[in-house]
């Protein structure tokens, strides 16, 4: 095996890095290991402390806050919809001027063939309606 690495012209200590490099990653990651490891606990000591001063604060704010909170999510809710119900109805009108300006929008195809056929059987209703009539006054 040692004569197959001198034909290929490479020495086997080449294809590792040098032991110093190893030793200055392993300290590396450790450093940075255990700085994050540090900062962890720190963060679950300051959460567990934060937790047990404001649960009693909770506890006795409630009443407050329950409601508060209701009355946040329901304005909120409110003002979103309302929001919303107003982009849709500009919506809506922004539609209608494009038809009645006649620079055709989308769906004016469909609302054309369904005015067309309303009126063809609003004829056809008419018309029932004449027979009907004058087949009553002739039997009168």
């Amino acid at each position: 095996m040692a004569e197959m690495h001198h034909q290929q012209g490479r020495p086997q200590h080449q294809k590792q890095p040098p032991r110093s490099h190893q030793v200055v990653k392993a300290a590396t990651a450790a450093t940075a290991g255990g700085s994050l490891l540090v900062l962890s606990g720190l963060t679950l000591a300051g959460t567990v402390i934060a937790l047990t001063i404001a649960t009693p604060l909770l506890v006795i704010f409630s009443p407050v806050l329950v409601p508060a909170v209701i009355t946040t999510f329901v304005l909120g809710s409110g003002f979103l919809a309302s929001g919303g119900f107003s982009v849709a109805a500009i919506s809506v009108l922004s539609w209608i001027y494009r038809y009645v300006t006649g620079k055709h929008p989308i769906g004016a195809d469909q609302l054309d063939t369904a005015k067309d056929k309303l009126a063809v059987k609003a004829r056809e209703m008419k018309h029932k309606a004449e027979e009907i009539g004058q087949q009553y006054t002739q039997t009168s």
